[in-house]
């Protein structure tokens, strides 16, 4: 009898990834297959899930994804924003937290890089946090931008003005990594090398986490 293939699988430099995007769906399906597309890639990759919490959105389909394909889903959510952001049931593990500062500290403690799928101004928020901690050295995590459709053209064009206008330096401007897909942004995201500004290279997590967050409750699904 002839042996069933395997499928195919890759190591990876990456435990987990944190995933920022929208609680909304976005009007073109193609925003919905790329998170579809990025949960299927995390899964083949074999790396975790941290994410926003929520299961509507954009947010829903990447956890179901992962969930899915079998890999564990870390959802972390202030317990204020769980009736609007949870609509039926939750999948993986879910941490309800007290505010979003707590919310972004963990999910930051959690996870090996973070990707940013089309989202609001939360989204830019999260995104633009991590970067701002990868340039003061106070962590070493790789950033990526899932730039689905061209949706993140003109805040890479932003990023370039700044750089030109002197208020980003060029080595700053090389920590966020973006591709048009899942595939190539996470290729990417594993051979980045870290960029960060020596001179506050010395700081360390701590100063981030002064808020000493403790879990209100953890509930896995």
């Amino acid at each position: 009898m002839a042996e069933t293939p395997s499928l195919p699988s890759f190591s990876s430099r990456f435990r987990r990834i944190c995933v920022f995007c929208g609680s909304s769906s976005g009007k073109k399906s193609s925003y919905q297959e790329a998170a579809i597309q990025l949960g299927q890639e995390l899964v083949e990759r074999r790396i975790d899930l941290v994410y926003g919490g929520g299961s509507v959105g954009l947010m829903g389909l990447v956890s179901q994804a992962v969930h899915d394909g079998g890999r564990h889903v870390l959802g972390v959510i202030p317990r204020t924003l769980m009736p609007r952001e949870i609509a039926g049931d939750t999948v993986g593990e879910l941490r309800t937290v007290s505010d979003m500062h707590q919310r972004k500290a963990e999910m930051a403690r959690q996870a090996d890089a973070f990707i940013a799928l089309p989202g609001g101004y939360g989204t830019l928020e999260e995104l633009l946090e991590v970067i701002t901690w990868a340039q003061l050295g106070i962590h070493r995590k790789p950033v990526g931008l899932l730039n689905v459709d061209g949706y993140y053209n003109s805040l890479l064009s932003f990023m370039d003005k700044a750089v030109d206008e002197g208020f980003i330096s060029p080595s700053a401007r090389r920590i966020i990594v973006s591709a048009p897909n899942a595939k190539e942004l996470v290729r990417l995201l594993e051979v980045y090398v870290p960029q960060c500004e020596d001179v506050t290279s010395n700081l360390v997590w701590d100063e981030v986490d002064r808020l000493s967050y403790v879990p209100e409750s953890s509930v896995t699904t």
